[in-house]
């Protein structure tokens, strides 16, 4: 009845944003996503008879009560699908900032499905998991699987075809992801609330929903030729677009600060002097940056002059969502 799982954040080259249904948490446009081996969350998860309520120890420390609920809600799911009434003990850590624009819902709740669901017993293909780590984070359904991953928005009513997919293992493309880091503290406005805010009120919001499909084909595309450029031009345009919704919206939705704007005018100024390097942000101000590895140590040495970045994370495609023995509870 316990289980230890490690599960690793991934960025959306091609971004979702907005919900079609808020109830059972399923995306209003469909995405694909690169995950990453530098970060990750490590989740173990212990259900008993003697457990009163469910405890969520995050990062050392007990979770506030806004998280604690939103962890009972979605381990409800869990209970309900595997038939049990047993609440559970869980240990949860990010080697990452949490809540700072890197995905750690993602990875969260991708381990946080997959050790619950080992940890009652329960046989589920990954398609079925990717459905279930959905309703806890949109973006978990992606951190399921290794590589590059499609989620589809799906159409059905229930969700039941709102799943991600793998479309190439971690090593179809040898490329990296600087992970510029350049604040460490939670972001004001949450992924979940942004989104909300920009359905409601952003006027460009029905043209970002319109032009999803084709973004996320040509992206499709542009994966298969393993043709790099084209994959970091689509990222940008995503990025950019994505941001301008948000940004539209009353009032206007802004995850950047100075740090960030100075990166991404430095990422620009470096390929138009001939590297090829492009960036991608999400919710947050954190810059990701696409390079191939052989210019890692250029771009580091570069970014690294600007002094609003604290930190360089490098990684490579990452591995789907896995078992780690000799859980510690």
């Amino acid at each position: 009845m316990e289980a230890k799982t490690r599960a690793h954040s991934n960025i959306a080259l091609i971004k979702y944003w907005g919900k079609r249904d808020r109830k059972l948490n399923l995306p209003a446009v469909g995405s694909v996503s690169l995950t990453l081996d530098a970060l990750y969350t490590e989740t173990s998860v212990k259900f008993g008879p003697d457990h009163t309520r469910d405890t969520i120890i995050l990062d050392g420390k007990e979770a506030s009560p806004r998280v604690q609920k939103r962890t009972s809600h979605f381990l409800d799911i869990i209970r309900k699908i595997t038939d049990t009434n047993q609440r559970a003990f869980i240990r949860s850590s990010n080697n990452f900032p949490t809540a700072a624009g890197l995905a750690s819902s993602a990875s969260g709740f991708a381990a946080l499905t997959h050790a619950s669901l080992t940890a009652l017993g329960a046989t589920v293909t990954p398609r079925e998991m990717s459905g279930i780590a959905r309703q806890g984070s949109g973006s978990a359904a992606r951190s399921i699987f290794g590589g590059f991953v499609e989620m589809h928005k799906g159409s059905k009513p229930d969700g039941a075809d709102s799943v991600a997919v793998q479309l190439y293992a971690e090593n179809h493309l040898d490329i990296r992801l600087l992970i510029v880091v350049i604040s460490e503290e939670k972001k004001a406005t949450g992924s979940t609330m942004g989104m909300i805010e920009t359905e409601q009120t952003s006027p460009f919001y029905p043209a970002w929903v319109n032009t999803a499909d084709t973004d996320i084909q040509e992206m499709k595309s542009a994966l298969a030729a393993k043709d790099f450029a084209r994959i970091g031009v689509l990222s940008e345009h995503s990025c950019l677009k994505m941001h301008a919704t948000a940004l539209a919206a009353r009032p206007g939705i802004l995850y950047w600060n100075k740090g960030t704007i100075s990166v991404m005018h430095a990422v620009r100024d470096i390929r138009k002097a001939g590297t090829p390097v492009y960036f991608t942000i999400d919710a947050g101000p954190q810059v990701k940056v696409l390079c191939l590895p052989e210019y890692v140590e250029q771009v580091i040495d570069e970014l690294n002059t600007i002094p609003e970045v604290r930190r360089i994370i490098t990684s490579a495609p990452g591995p789907g969502v896995h078992l780690i023995q000799e859980p510690e509870l």
